[in-house]
């Protein structure tokens, strides 16, 4: 029983940092163009000189 003295107030502080890298990420503009990631990720940029 005393070992939850230390794990619940462990659980919240990690909890609270991925919230607040969350919201760090959300104001570093992490999310803003999801589509244009995609196109990147599709387009073939890297065709060879000389290949039809």
């Amino acid at each position: 029983m005393n070992v939850l003295l230390f794990l619940v107030p462990l659980a919240l502080l990690l909890g609270a940092l991925g919230l607040a890298a969350f919201v760090w990420s959300l104001n570093a503009g992490q999310y803003e163009d999801l589509e244009g990631a995609a196109a990147r990720a599709l387009a073939d940029d890297d065709v060879e000189e000389g290949r039809s």
